[in-house]
C-alpha cells in the first residue's frame, strides 16, 4: 500500500468542548512519511506537535498532548478520522488548543477530508505486522488492551460501566472501509455524576446538548435541573425513558461502545505506525489507550533497529574486492570491505569477513580478540565511501575524509569468524561531494553497530 494525504486544504469551524473557545481548523496536506502533527497558528512561531504517544500529558476527558509548552486538547476524533479514512500524512493547523468538537463524533472531520479529497503518494505505506501477543493492563481499573495476529486492522471494544441506565456493550468494526458508517457518527457521551463536578469545575464550556450525550445515572434534583437548563441554555431538560437527558436519540443501542472505540483508533494513532492486527479492548479509556499506544511504539522502534536485512551471500557480489580497490584508496590491512552486494542512488551494501589473520587481533586484544569499534566505524565509512564516489566518473582521482560522527553505538562485539555485513543509506541527498548517512553494521543475525556519518570526496593533489 502506498502512502496517502489529502488533496487540498479545507477548514472546519466551531468550539472546543473543554475551553469553549472559538476554533478554527485547517486540515492541510503533508508530504510522505509525514505523519500526523498539530499547529498552533495563534502562538508565536507557529509551534508543530507531533501526534506522538510520548507528548501526552494527560488524560482526562481527552487525549491531551504537550511539547515544549505548547498544548493540543482532545486530539482523538480527529486522529480516528485519518485513521479511518486511511489517510497517513496532514497537517492540521489549529488557532486555539482544541479541536472544534462538532456533534462529539469523527462525522465532520470524515466530511471534510472527503471534501478536501484523498490523493496516493509515491512512498510506500510502513505498517507494523503483529506476530506475538502485546497487552496493556491498568491495574487500578482493569482496563487492559490486547493486540493479537490478524490479516487487517481490526478492534473490538468492550465496555461495563457498572449502571443499570448504560450496562455492558459491546462493538466491533471489521475492516477500516467500515469506519465511516458504522463508528465515525458514534458521539461522546457523559454520566449525569461526571457532568456535575465537571461543570463545577469549569472543563466543559463548550458543551451542549447536542455533542455529548448524558446518561442520567442518579436521581435529579430541581436545583441540579436548573443549573444544568442554564449551563445547556435551555429552557426545559427532561429525563426519557431510555435515561438519556433531553431529546438526544441515539444513532445506534451501543452507541457508547462504538464512541469507545472510535476513541481507541484516534489515541492508537499515537504509536506513529499503522498497525497491522486485532487489538481487543476491555473497559477502554484514554489511560489504557495512550499507555498501550506508547507500549506499542517502543516495541516497533525496537523492532526496527534489531531488524536485520537478510542478504544471499552465495550470490556473486556487485563488486569484488579488486573492483573496491579500483575506486576507493585504501589498501591493506586498512581496507575493510571485501564485497559490495548493492548499491542504488541512495544507499549501499557491503560486506566484510572477518578472520582471525585481521592484522589488528595481534594487539586486540592476544587472549581474546574483539574487533575494535572505531574499525566497524572505519568499515561503515568505506561501504559509504563507495556510495558518494559513485556520483563522479573517475572515482580513482578522488579522496574520502570525515567530516562529523553522531550517535555512534555498539551493540555486540565482533569477534574472528564473524561476517559483517554493512548498510548505509542517505539522510540527505549529496550535494558538493558531501555524504549524509545513516550506517547500520550487522553480525549473526543481529545489529552489532550504528553511526550517523558525514564524509566528504576532495580531489587528489
Amino acid at each position: 500500500m502506498k502512502q496517502r494525504t489529502i488533496k487540498k486544504e479545507v477548514i472546519l469551524k466551531g468550539v472546543g468542548l473543554h475551553t469553549g473557545a472559538e476554533v478554527t481548523m485547517k486540515f492541510v496536506p503533508a508530504p510522505e512519511n509525514h505523519g500526523y502533527a498539530f499547529k498552533r497558528v495563534d502562538l508565536e512561531g507557529e509551534p508543530i506537535i507531533e501526534a506522538d504517544a510520548n507528548y501526552v500529558i494527560n488524560t482526562q476527558r481527552g487525549t491531551n498532548l504537550e511539547k515544549r509548552g505548547v498544548k493540543i486538547q482532545t486530539s482523538e476524533h480527529v486522529l480516528a478520522a485519518f485513521v479511518g479514512l486511511e489517510v497517513d500524512n496532514v497537517l492540521i493547523e489549529l488557532d486555539a488548543p482544541e479541536p472544534p468538537i462538532m456533534d462529539g463524533s469523527s462525522k465532520y472531520f470524515v466530511q471534510a477530508i472527503e471534501e478536501a479529497g484523498i490523493e496516493e503518494q509515491n512512498a510506500e505505506r510502513e505498517e507494523y505486522i503483529v506476530k506475538d501477543v502485546i497487552s496493556f493492563k491498568d491495574e487500578a481499573t482493569g482496563s487492559e488492551i490486547t493486540v493479537i495476529p490478524s490479516e487487517e486492522y481490526q478492534v473490538t471494544t468492550m465496555v461495563d460501566f457498572g449502571t443499570k441506565v448504560l450496562g455492558t456493550q459491546n462493538a466491533t468494526l471489521e475492516r477500516l472501509s467500515d469506519f465511516k458508517s458504522e463508528i465515525s457518527e458514534a458521539r461522546t457521551f457523559s454520566f449525569l455524576h461526571e457532568l456535575e463536578m465537571l461543570l463545577e469545575n469549569g472543563l466543559i464550556k463548550g458543551g451542549d446538548l447536542n455533542n455529548a450525550i448524558v446518561y442520567v445515572d442518579k436521581e435529579i434534583s430541581e436545583e441540579t435541573m436548573k443549573k444544568l437548563e442554564s449551563a445547556f441554555d435551555k429552557k426545559k431538560l427532561s429525563v426519557k425513558p431510555n435515561g438519556i437527558l433531553d431529546n438526544l436519540t441515539l444513532h445506534q443501542p451501543n452507541e457508547a461502545a462504538r464512541h469507545k472505540l472510535l476513541d481507541v483508533i484516534g489515541d492508537v494513532a499515537l504509536a506513529g505506525t499503522r498497525i497491522r492486527g486485532k487489538i481487543i479492548a476491555n473497559k477502554p479509556g484514554h489511560y489504557v489507550n495512550t499507555q498501550f499506544a506508547k507500549k506499542i511504539s517502543k516495541i516497533i522502534k525496537l523492532e526496527k533497529r534489531n531488524k536485520v536485512p537478510q542478504y544471499d551471500l552465495n550470490q556473486p557480489p556487485l563488486m569484488d574486492i579488486h573492483q573496491i580497490m579500483d575506486m576507493l584508496p585504501h589498501r591493506p590491512p586498512f581496507l575493510l570491505i571485501d564485497r559490495i552486494l548493492e548499491l542504488s542512488d541512495t544507499h549501499v551494501v557491503g560486506m566484510k569477513n572477518v578472520t582471525m589473520n585481521e592484522n589488528f587481533f595481534v594487539g586486540h586484544f592476544p587472549g581474546a580478540p574483539v574487533m575494535p569499534g572505531v574499525l566497524q566505524v572505519e568499515a561503515m565509512a568505506q561501504t559509504g565511501g563507495i556510495l558518494v564516489l559513485s556520483t563522479v566518473p573517475d572515482p580513482e582521482n578522488y579522496l574520502t575524509f570525515f567530516m562529523k560522527m553522531d550517535n555512534v553505538k555498539f551493540k555486540q562485539k565482533v569477534l574472528p569468524g564473524d561476517t559483517l555485513t554493512f548498510h548505509c543509506s542517505l539522510i540527505t541527498p549529496i550535494r558538493r561531494g558531501i555524504c549524509h548517512m545513516q550506517a547500520y553494521a550487522y553480525a549473526n543475525n543481529k545489529l552489532v553497530c550504528e553511526a550517523e556519518l558525514m564524509a566528504q570526496i576532495a580531489k587528489k593533489k
